[in-house]
Parts: structure tokens; C-alpha cells; sequence
């Protein structure tokens, strides 16, 4: 049987979708979280300086979507045909985009640079929020095929970080995202991972 290993900070962030899809797929996997004092120890021996990191038998990979979309096609969740399968990747880069926005304004230093984001955020959350709302709602309560994929494992497991960095919760009038929230949560594995995951804000 595979030695799974995920490495990352001792956070959810971009490390909780993996998580989700490692708990949903069923493996067993050391949750390896270091200290953040000791990132920069341990920098130098990933593979591209930067986190998280699958190792799988002692092979090592990074980039938290390649990984998602490689435990996905595992799994049977990343589209039953090429078509379904882009507009699963279309969905999740489109999350991304979301996290992207959100975080230029959180991680600005520059004060009036940050004011600036701010704006933009404000205008440009909502206009994600209610496509990808509705979206769910065309698709039967999913983001694609009117069934389970990758793409909801990953927009769930982020909402706690981008909440955080939003500083609000995105989906509060967001009837159909809030729904499969509730969907992916009660998922029997995503529960049981939920429930016995370190206790952290975002």
C-alpha cells in the first residue's frame, strides 16, 4: 500500500482542498504540518520552494491543483468525459481567481494600494459569488454535471481561508453555495475528516 505524506503550514488555506480530496478518495495520509518559524528551514528542500507538497512512495510533487486533479481522477470526481473534465478545471481556476482577488487586498502592505484592492473587492467578490451561485443552481446543486466532482471539494475546503481573508463570510446570501456546502460537509468522509482535523481559524 502507498506511503501518502501531504506537507504545509498548520493552517487549512491551500492545503485543505488536498485534504479533502486524500479523505475522500479514502487514502491514509501523514498530515505533516510544520511550524511556521521553520519554513524557511524548510524552503530549500521542496521542489519549487513552496507548499504544500505531496509525497507519494517518496516522490514529491507541489501545486495544490495538479495534485486535487491527479487524487480526483482517482477517485472518479474530474469529469466523465474530456468536456466535463474542462469545465471541472474551468470552475476550479475560476475559485482560484476568487482567492487571488481577495488575497491582493489582505496581503497589501502598502496602505493606499490596500484601499485600492479594497475597492476592487468589494465590486469584484459579488460578481464571482452570484455566477458561481448560479451556476450550482443550473447544475442540479453542483458546479458541474449535476453530480459531485472535484470542483465542490475545493471550493468548500477554501471557504474557511477565504472568509478569513475577507473578513466576512462570501456566501452568507448565497442560497445555492451554501447549500452544497452543507452537501460536501455532510459528506460521510468529509465529515469524519472535519471532525478530527487540528481545530485552526482559516
Amino acid at each position: 500500500m502507498a506511503t501518502y505524506k501531504l506537507t504545509y503550514f498548520p493552517f487549512k488555506a491551500l492545503g485543505e482542498p488536498v485534504r479533502f480530496l486524500l479523505s475522500y478518495t479514502g487514502i491514509d495520509f501523514i498530515d505533516d504540518r510544520f511550524n511556521e518559524d521553520d519554513w524557511l528551514k524548510i524552503k530549500p528542500s521542496t521542489p519549487f520552494g513552496q507548499v504544500p507538497v505531496l509525497e507519494v512512495d517518496g516522490k514529491r510533487v507541489n501545486q495544490s491543483t495538479a495534485i486535487c486533479r491527479y487524487l480526483a481522477k482517482n477517485s472518479g470526481i474530474a469529469g466523465k468525459d474530456d468536456w466535463e473534465a474542462l469545465e471541472i478545471d474551468a470552475t476550479v481556476d475560476t475559485i482560484h481567481d476568487l482567492r487571488a482577488k481577495i488575497a491582493a487586498y489582505y496581503y497589501e502592505d502598502n496602505v493606499t494600494a490596500k484601499a485600492e484592492k479594497l475597492e476592487v473587492s468589494k465590486q469584484i467578490v459579488p460578481f464571482y459569488i452570484q455566477r458561481l451561485d448560479e451556476q450550482v443552481k443550473k447544475n442540479g446543486g453542483y458546479f458541474v454535471g449535476g453530480k459531485l466532482s472535484w470542483a465542490d471539494l475545493v471550493f468548500v475546503a477554501l471557504l474557511d481561508y477565504l472568509n478569513y481573508i475577507a473578513g466576512y463570510d462570501i456566501i452568507a446570501e448565497a442560497h445555492n453555495l451554501k447549500s452544497l456546502k452543507e452537501k460536501i460537509l455532510t459528506e460521510p468522509k468529509i465529515a469524519a475528516w472535519v471532525a478530527k482535523r487540528p481545530d485552526t481559524e482559516f
